[in-house]
Protein backbone atom coordinates (compact mmCIF):
# COMPACT_ATOMS: atom_id res chain seq x y z
CA UNK A 1 0.00 0.00 0.00
CA UNK A 2 1.27 3.09 -0.98
CA UNK A 3 2.41 5.77 1.90
CA UNK A 4 -0.61 8.71 2.39
CA UNK A 5 1.21 12.32 2.05
CA UNK A 6 -0.87 15.55 2.81
CA UNK A 7 0.54 19.22 1.27
CA UNK A 8 -1.12 22.44 2.45
CA UNK A 9 -0.92 25.77 0.49
CA UNK A 10 -2.09 27.79 -2.19
CA UNK A 11 -2.16 26.90 -5.93
CA UNK A 12 -2.09 29.97 -8.12
CA UNK A 13 -2.65 30.76 -11.95
CA UNK A 14 0.93 31.15 -13.61
CA UNK A 15 0.98 33.54 -16.27
CA UNK A 16 4.39 33.62 -17.77
CA UNK A 17 6.14 34.92 -20.85
CA UNK A 18 6.49 33.55 -24.20
CA UNK A 19 9.79 32.03 -24.14
CA UNK A 20 12.78 34.44 -22.76
CA UNK A 21 10.61 37.79 -23.74
CA UNK A 22 10.17 40.53 -21.14
CA UNK A 23 7.04 41.68 -19.61
CA UNK A 24 6.84 44.79 -21.08
CA UNK A 25 7.45 42.80 -24.85
CA UNK A 26 4.25 40.54 -23.89
CA UNK A 27 1.59 40.51 -26.17
CA UNK A 28 0.32 37.08 -24.60
CA UNK A 29 0.88 34.45 -21.64
CA UNK A 30 1.59 30.78 -21.09
CA UNK A 31 -1.27 29.95 -18.35
CA UNK A 32 -0.61 27.08 -15.98
CA UNK A 33 -0.75 26.82 -12.36
CA UNK A 34 1.68 26.02 -9.37
CA UNK A 35 2.44 26.65 -5.99
CA UNK A 36 5.10 24.83 -3.42
CA UNK A 37 3.04 22.70 -1.55
CA UNK A 38 1.24 21.87 -5.09
CA UNK A 39 4.03 20.95 -7.22
CA UNK A 40 5.36 18.68 -3.93
CA UNK A 41 1.64 17.18 -4.32
CA UNK A 42 1.87 16.29 -8.28
CA UNK A 43 6.00 15.00 -7.71
CA UNK A 44 4.78 12.41 -5.10
CA UNK A 45 1.84 11.39 -7.22
CA UNK A 46 3.77 10.86 -10.12
CA UNK A 47 5.93 8.74 -7.92
CA UNK A 48 2.80 6.89 -6.81
CA UNK A 49 2.53 7.91 -3.72
CA UNK A 50 -0.86 8.97 -2.19
CA UNK A 51 -1.05 12.21 -2.75
CA UNK A 52 -3.63 14.71 -0.97
CA UNK A 53 -3.51 18.79 -1.47
CA UNK A 54 -5.49 20.92 0.79
CA UNK A 55 -6.68 24.11 -0.10
CA UNK A 56 -9.42 26.48 -0.70
CA UNK A 57 -9.92 28.27 -4.25
CA UNK A 58 -13.11 30.08 -5.41
CA UNK A 59 -15.93 27.91 -7.00
CA UNK A 60 -15.85 29.26 -10.69
CA UNK A 61 -14.46 28.02 -13.61
CA UNK A 62 -11.17 28.79 -12.70
CA UNK A 63 -10.53 27.90 -9.93
CA UNK A 64 -12.41 24.50 -11.33
CA UNK A 65 -9.47 24.63 -13.72
CA UNK A 66 -6.85 24.72 -11.03
CA UNK A 67 -8.33 21.60 -9.34
CA UNK A 68 -8.71 19.78 -12.91
CA UNK A 69 -4.91 20.32 -13.68
CA UNK A 70 -3.93 18.34 -10.33
CA UNK A 71 -6.46 15.68 -10.86
CA UNK A 72 -5.03 15.15 -14.03
CA UNK A 73 -1.78 14.04 -12.62
CA UNK A 74 -3.29 12.22 -10.00
CA UNK A 75 -3.23 14.43 -6.79
CA UNK A 76 -6.36 14.08 -5.09
CA UNK A 77 -8.67 17.19 -4.35
CA UNK A 78 -11.54 15.93 -1.96
CA UNK A 79 -9.99 18.56 0.47
CA UNK A 80 -9.92 21.12 -1.70
CA UNK A 81 -12.93 23.69 -0.14
CA UNK A 82 -14.82 26.63 -1.98
CA UNK A 83 -15.15 29.87 -1.85
CA UNK A 84 -14.04 33.56 -1.90
CA UNK A 85 -13.34 35.20 -4.92
CA UNK A 86 -10.29 34.96 -6.44
CA UNK A 87 -7.11 32.64 -7.36
CA UNK A 88 -3.93 33.94 -6.21
CA UNK A 89 -1.74 34.85 -9.50
CA UNK A 90 1.53 34.93 -10.75
CA UNK A 91 3.41 36.56 -13.45
CA UNK A 92 6.93 34.84 -14.09
CA UNK A 93 9.66 36.47 -16.72
CA UNK A 94 12.43 33.77 -17.69
CA UNK A 95 15.65 35.23 -17.41
CA UNK A 96 18.41 34.26 -19.19
CA UNK A 97 22.53 34.63 -19.07
CA UNK A 98 23.05 37.71 -16.47
CA UNK A 99 19.41 38.23 -16.77
CA UNK A 100 17.51 37.27 -13.54
CA UNK A 101 14.25 35.47 -13.63
CA UNK A 102 11.26 37.71 -12.14
CA UNK A 103 8.01 37.32 -10.81
CA UNK A 104 5.25 39.05 -9.87
CA UNK A 105 2.77 38.24 -7.27
CA UNK A 106 -1.11 39.56 -7.70
CA UNK A 107 -2.56 37.45 -4.89
CA UNK A 108 -3.82 39.76 -2.12
CA UNK A 109 -7.51 38.75 -0.92
CA UNK A 110 -7.30 34.92 -2.83
CA UNK A 111 -9.82 32.56 -1.76
CA UNK A 112 -7.29 30.54 0.53
CA UNK A 113 -6.09 33.94 2.64
CA UNK A 114 -9.81 33.91 3.42
CA UNK A 115 -9.89 30.14 5.02
CA UNK A 116 -11.07 29.28 8.20
CA UNK A 117 -10.78 26.37 10.82
CA UNK A 118 -14.18 25.56 10.47
CA UNK A 119 -13.22 24.70 6.15
CA UNK A 120 -10.30 22.16 7.39
CA UNK A 121 -11.26 18.56 9.51
CA UNK A 122 -7.96 17.81 9.59
CA UNK A 123 -8.64 14.45 11.85
CA UNK A 124 -10.44 12.75 8.36
CA UNK A 125 -7.51 14.54 6.56
CA UNK A 126 -4.62 12.89 8.10
CA UNK A 127 -6.79 9.50 8.41
CA UNK A 128 -3.58 6.96 7.43
CA UNK A 129 -1.34 9.17 6.74
CA UNK A 130 2.26 8.87 6.94
CA UNK A 131 3.14 12.42 6.14
CA UNK A 132 2.40 15.92 6.44
CA UNK A 133 4.10 18.54 4.30
CA UNK A 134 4.26 22.65 4.23
CA UNK A 135 6.24 25.77 3.21
CA UNK A 136 7.10 29.02 4.45
CA UNK A 137 5.01 30.46 1.99
CA UNK A 138 1.67 29.57 3.32
CA UNK A 139 2.07 30.91 6.80
CA UNK A 140 3.07 34.06 5.25
CA UNK A 141 -0.10 34.38 3.26
CA UNK A 142 -1.89 35.72 6.66
CA UNK A 143 -3.25 35.09 10.19
CA UNK A 144 -6.15 32.94 9.03
CA UNK A 145 -3.85 30.51 7.63
CA UNK A 146 -1.39 30.54 9.90
CA UNK A 147 -3.94 29.47 12.60
CA UNK A 148 -5.17 26.67 10.42
CA UNK A 149 -1.53 25.63 9.42
CA UNK A 150 -0.73 25.62 13.16
CA UNK A 151 -3.92 23.29 13.87
CA UNK A 152 -2.43 21.00 11.21
CA UNK A 153 0.98 20.68 12.85
CA UNK A 154 -0.90 19.83 15.94
CA UNK A 155 -2.91 17.34 14.58
CA UNK A 156 -0.30 15.86 12.95
CA UNK A 157 2.12 15.94 15.73
CA UNK A 158 -0.75 13.97 18.16
CA UNK A 159 -1.34 11.47 15.97
CA UNK A 160 2.75 10.87 14.99
CA UNK A 161 2.47 12.13 11.24
CA UNK A 162 5.88 12.91 10.03
CA UNK A 163 6.17 16.88 9.35
CA UNK A 164 8.38 18.33 6.51
CA UNK A 165 8.91 22.17 6.39
CA UNK A 166 10.25 23.85 3.41
CA UNK A 167 11.52 27.16 4.65
CA UNK A 168 11.11 29.09 1.61
CA UNK A 169 11.31 32.77 2.63
CA UNK A 170 9.37 35.19 0.35
CA UNK A 171 10.75 39.10 0.78
CA UNK A 172 7.45 40.12 -1.38
CA UNK A 173 4.99 38.24 1.16
CA UNK A 174 6.69 39.61 4.27
CA UNK A 175 9.95 40.79 6.60
CA UNK A 176 12.42 39.11 7.72
CA UNK A 177 11.12 40.19 11.67
CA UNK A 178 7.66 38.91 10.84
CA UNK A 179 8.49 35.57 9.13
CA UNK A 180 10.93 34.78 12.17
CA UNK A 181 7.99 35.56 14.76
CA UNK A 182 5.79 32.90 12.99
CA UNK A 183 8.15 30.24 11.88
CA UNK A 184 10.71 29.81 14.43
CA UNK A 185 7.33 29.23 17.00
CA UNK A 186 5.95 26.64 14.42
CA UNK A 187 9.25 24.60 14.23
CA UNK A 188 8.45 22.99 17.42
CA UNK A 189 6.34 20.48 15.30
CA UNK A 190 8.78 20.11 12.24
CA UNK A 191 10.50 16.87 12.03
CA UNK A 192 12.16 17.23 8.56
CA UNK A 193 13.81 20.94 7.73
CA UNK A 194 14.70 21.80 4.32
CA UNK A 195 16.40 25.43 3.69
CA UNK A 196 18.88 26.82 1.53
CA UNK A 197 21.22 29.40 2.71
CA UNK A 198 18.72 32.57 2.21
CA UNK A 199 15.78 30.77 3.89
CA UNK A 200 17.88 29.72 7.29
CA UNK A 201 18.88 32.90 7.57
CA UNK A 202 15.79 34.90 7.00
CA UNK A 203 13.16 32.98 8.36
CA UNK A 204 15.19 31.46 11.05
CA UNK A 205 18.32 33.54 11.69
CA UNK A 206 21.05 31.66 11.03
CA UNK A 207 24.19 32.72 8.22
CA UNK A 208 26.21 30.51 6.51
CA UNK A 209 29.41 32.18 6.41
CA UNK A 210 32.51 32.44 3.59
CA UNK A 211 29.59 31.67 1.37
CA UNK A 212 28.61 33.82 -1.59
CA UNK A 213 26.32 32.21 -3.84
CA UNK A 214 25.69 34.42 -6.43
CA UNK A 215 28.93 34.61 -7.24
CA UNK A 216 29.13 30.30 -7.35
CA UNK A 217 31.01 30.13 -3.81
CA UNK A 218 30.47 27.37 -1.94
CA UNK A 219 32.00 26.65 1.60
CA UNK A 220 31.07 23.23 2.89
CA UNK A 221 31.91 23.85 6.40
CA UNK A 222 29.97 26.94 7.03
CA UNK A 223 27.33 25.24 5.75
CA UNK A 224 27.81 22.12 7.83
CA UNK A 225 27.66 24.34 11.26
CA UNK A 226 24.33 25.83 9.83
CA UNK A 227 22.79 22.02 9.54
CA UNK A 228 24.67 21.35 13.00
CA UNK A 229 23.15 24.64 14.60
CA UNK A 230 18.93 24.20 13.15
CA UNK A 231 19.07 20.48 13.90
CA UNK A 232 20.39 21.17 18.11
CA UNK A 233 18.43 24.63 18.26
CA UNK A 234 14.66 22.67 16.97
CA UNK A 235 15.55 19.17 17.49
CA UNK A 236 15.34 18.11 14.16
CA UNK A 237 14.82 14.53 13.18
CA UNK A 238 16.94 15.44 9.83
CA UNK A 239 18.16 18.82 8.17
CA UNK A 240 18.44 19.07 4.27
CA UNK A 241 19.97 22.28 3.02
CA UNK A 242 20.24 22.91 -1.20
CA UNK A 243 23.45 24.34 -2.49
CA UNK A 244 22.58 26.50 -5.69
CA UNK A 245 25.63 27.91 -7.32
CA UNK A 246 24.36 30.49 -9.36
CA UNK A 247 26.90 31.39 -12.03
CA UNK A 248 24.05 32.92 -14.43
CA UNK A 249 20.23 32.54 -15.06
CA UNK A 250 21.39 29.86 -17.39
CA UNK A 251 23.58 27.87 -15.60
CA UNK A 252 23.55 26.73 -12.15
CA UNK A 253 25.91 23.91 -9.84
CA UNK A 254 23.24 22.10 -7.68
CA UNK A 255 23.47 19.32 -5.08
CA UNK A 256 22.64 19.23 -1.10
CA UNK A 257 23.68 18.04 2.20
CA UNK A 258 21.98 16.30 4.72
CA UNK A 259 21.81 15.82 8.43
CA UNK A 260 20.39 13.30 11.06
CA UNK A 261 19.79 10.74 13.63
CA UNK A 262 20.39 7.46 10.68
CA UNK A 263 22.41 7.06 8.22
CA UNK A 264 24.41 10.95 8.49
CA UNK A 265 25.09 12.13 11.41
CA UNK A 266 28.16 13.89 10.34
CA UNK A 267 26.55 16.43 7.35
CA UNK A 268 26.54 13.76 4.23
CA UNK A 269 26.70 15.70 0.68
CA UNK A 270 25.66 14.48 -2.39
CA UNK A 271 26.96 14.35 -6.17
CA UNK A 272 26.60 17.64 -7.52
CA UNK A 273 25.23 18.27 -10.97
CA UNK A 274 25.92 21.23 -13.81
CA UNK A 275 22.49 22.27 -14.91
CA UNK A 276 21.74 24.49 -18.05
CA UNK A 277 18.01 25.95 -17.03
CA UNK A 278 15.24 25.72 -18.67
CA UNK A 279 12.89 26.86 -15.72
CA UNK A 280 13.90 26.52 -12.48
CA UNK A 281 10.54 27.84 -10.97
CA UNK A 282 9.54 25.03 -8.61
CA UNK A 283 13.19 23.58 -8.08
CA UNK A 284 13.14 24.01 -4.52
CA UNK A 285 9.53 21.83 -4.45
CA UNK A 286 10.97 18.88 -6.46
CA UNK A 287 14.07 18.59 -4.12
CA UNK A 288 11.49 18.25 -1.24
CA UNK A 289 9.20 15.85 -3.15
CA UNK A 290 12.72 13.57 -3.75
CA UNK A 291 13.54 13.72 -0.61
CA UNK A 292 10.26 12.82 1.21
CA UNK A 293 9.53 10.39 -1.12
CA UNK A 294 13.27 8.96 -0.55
CA UNK A 295 12.91 8.86 3.02
CA UNK A 296 9.68 7.01 2.78
CA UNK A 297 10.88 4.49 0.52
CA UNK A 298 15.00 4.46 -0.14
CA UNK A 299 16.87 1.73 2.51
CA UNK A 300 19.47 5.12 3.57
CA UNK A 301 18.77 9.05 4.10
CA UNK A 302 22.23 8.89 2.07
CA UNK A 303 19.97 7.28 -1.01
CA UNK A 304 17.16 9.57 -0.14
CA UNK A 305 19.49 12.62 -0.52
CA UNK A 306 20.62 11.72 -3.94
CA UNK A 307 17.56 10.88 -4.89
CA UNK A 308 16.16 14.05 -4.38
CA UNK A 309 19.32 16.18 -5.74
CA UNK A 310 18.50 14.28 -9.28
CA UNK A 311 14.87 14.77 -9.22
CA UNK A 312 15.44 18.61 -8.95
CA UNK A 313 18.36 18.13 -11.45
CA UNK A 314 15.59 16.75 -13.64
CA UNK A 315 13.29 19.49 -12.87
CA UNK A 316 15.33 22.38 -13.70
CA UNK A 317 14.96 21.09 -17.50
CA UNK A 318 11.19 20.87 -17.44
CA UNK A 319 9.04 24.09 -18.52
CA UNK A 320 6.30 24.95 -16.02
CA UNK A 321 5.84 24.46 -12.06
CA UNK A 322 5.36 20.75 -12.20
CA UNK A 323 8.20 17.97 -11.79
CA UNK A 324 6.79 15.62 -14.45
CA UNK A 325 9.18 13.10 -13.77
CA UNK A 326 9.22 9.14 -13.18
CA UNK A 327 10.95 7.39 -10.40
CA UNK A 328 12.72 5.13 -13.26
CA UNK A 329 14.17 8.12 -15.18
CA UNK A 330 15.19 10.01 -11.87
CA UNK A 331 16.78 6.31 -10.65
CA UNK A 332 18.33 6.40 -14.28
CA UNK A 333 20.19 9.58 -14.07
CA UNK A 334 21.47 8.79 -10.38
CA UNK A 335 23.62 5.61 -12.24
CA UNK A 336 24.22 7.45 -15.68
CA UNK A 337 25.51 11.19 -14.46
CA UNK A 338 22.97 12.34 -16.94
CA UNK A 339 24.93 12.36 -20.65
CA UNK A 340 21.60 13.73 -22.22
CA UNK A 341 22.15 11.17 -24.88
CA UNK A 342 18.84 10.16 -27.01
CA UNK A 343 17.05 6.91 -25.63
CA UNK A 344 15.88 4.83 -28.59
Amino acid sequence: MAHKVVTFGEIMLRLSTIGFTRFVQAQNFDVNYGGGEANVAVSLANYGLESYFVSKLPNHEIGQSAVNHLRKYGVNTNYISRGGNRIGIYFLETGASQRPSKVIYDRADSSISGIKKDDVDWNSIFENASWFHWTGITPAIGKNIQEVLTEACMTAKKKGIKISCDLNFRAKMWTEKEARSVMIPLMEYVDVCIANEEDAEKSLGLIAEKTNVEKGQIDEEGYFTVAKTLKEKYNFDTVAITLRESYSASKNGWSALLLDNKDCIVPYRSKRYEIEIVDRVGGGDSFASGLIYGLLNKASSKEALEFAVAASCMKHTIPGDFNLVSVDEIEKLMKSGGSGRVER
